[in-house]
């Protein structure tokens, strides 16, 4: 199935940037939203980006006008008689998202593909309320969607192998990579990376350093950015609202940290409330006297920082996916790299893995067990390989052969 106009359903931050790189594929794109301000906030946010790059040498002003002109905004659903796909990108919220798409099953043409893109939610419960399962997809930007290249392609439980490739080339013909994801919550890339960051908060609870000390060291690994400047640039509502997500499907190895809890009903959401984890002018003052207050609250003990502390509970979650078959071992990699920066030089998660030694992340993820608790237990799948001799670039083998 050839796209020849796209629709966005949500003018916010993340509609306006899809819509951006729809029409720089050449695509018109109508954007739908329930108030005016919305709409014109996105074709704003359109115009924002072409006019970035011209002050960027990218483009020249004679080149974009076309490209914004592809561009239209509605308050209704009129314009979505013709479209061959729709992209949801409302709020995280499973109600109103499931309203969407019952309202876009009824006033779109049967042929039309719904994709929702959700961070975290289930592709099958929205399909559940459309009579067109096999066309309903997950197709999850990463924010900036006109900078990130990475898009995860989720089927729900009855979504068409037709629907999946014609999505997995619709994303290929906007320039970015698809990699295909069977569903679970967080899909992939969110379920490696909120482990990840909620050990970063457990660690910042406990004062076993602080927000700058662990973004330094996460840095000096090669990430672009450590995990507390991150939470601040994507929102600490949405990553508080993701890690509920997780922990009610993943159960208490995936408990959200009290002080993402305590923050966020503080209102201190990240740079778009100009306080998070770090102040606005930049410093912990503010925080520091948050997290002492929280642990006399709690009765924290100390504990200690490492980055492997952050980095081995990803790997684990990585072989938990591979696991579970959600996708392949080369993809794990690719996704994470493409997704969240982890190191290219390095390869992403498993192959880091693999130059480390798996019997050596294994005994450490043993030995953080015995310190902090059960969501440090390896995957079942690491402890089969190491027995069987399979510990990585040294054995020759491991989730790579070498």
């Amino acid at each position: 199935m050839y796209i020849y106009k796209a629709a966005v359903v949500g003018g916010g931050n993340m509609g306006g940037s899809i819509a951006q790189v729809i029409t720089y594929s050449g695509l018109p794109v109508v954007i739908k939203d329930i108030k005016q301000e919305f709409v014109d906030s996105a074709l704003d946010k359109v115009r924002s980006i072409y006019q970035s790059r011209v002050d960027k040498g990218k483009m020249s002003p004679g080149e974009i006008e076309p490209k914004i002109a592809l561009a239209s905004g509605t308050m209704s659903y009129d314009d979505f008689s013709d479209v061959d796909i729709v992209i949801e990108a409302v709020t995280e919220d499973i109600k109103i998202k499931k309203q969407v798409f019952k309202e876009l099953d009824e006033i779109c043409p049967e042929s039309t593909i719904l994709a929702s893109n959700t961070s975290a939610l289930s592709i099958s419960e929205l399909a559940s309320v459309t009579k067109r399962p096999e066309k309903v997809v997950g197709m999850h930007f990463f924010n900036p969607a006109h900078v990130m290249k990475l898009v995860e392609v989720i089927p729900g439980v009855q979504t068409s192998d037709e629907t999946v490739m014609d999505v997995m080339a619709f994303s290929e013909s906007l320039r970015k990579m698809a990699v295909r994801v069977e569903e679970c919550p967080g899909f992939l890339v969110n379920r490696l990376l909120m482990p990840y960051l909620n050990e970063a908060v457990l660690a910042l609870q406990e004062a076993a350093a602080t927000a700058s000390e662990m973004d330094k060291a996460m840095v000096e690994f090669g990430m672009p950015m450590g995990p507390f400047t991150l939470m601040d640039m994507l929102g600490l509502d949405v990553c508080y609202k993701v890690s509920l997500i997780m922990q009610d499907a993943y159960g208490p190895r995936m408990a959200s940290a009290y002080l993402s809890e305590k923050l966020y009903k503080m209102g201190r959401l990240g740079q778009k409330s100009g306080e998070g984890f770090y102040d606005e002018d930049g410093s912990e003052k503010k925080l520091s006297q948050i997290v002492q207050e929280l642990q006399q609250e709690k009765s924290f003990s100390k504990t200690e920082f490492s980055p492997e502390r952050l980095l081995y509970l990803m790997v684990n979650e990585a072989v938990l996916v591979l696991q579970e078959k959600i996708t392949s071992v080369a993809d794990i990699d690719i996704a994470m790299m493409a997704g969240t920066g982890f190191p290219q030089e390095i390869g992403g998660p498993l192959k880091y893995a693999d130059e480390i030694g798996l019997d050596v992340i294994l005994d450490g993820l043993n030995k953080l067990t015995s310190e902090f608790g059960f969501r440090f237990h390896p995957a079942y799948m690491l402890k089969k390989m190491v027995a069987g001799g399979l510990t990585g670039k040294k054995a020759g083998r491991g989730f790579y052969t070498h």
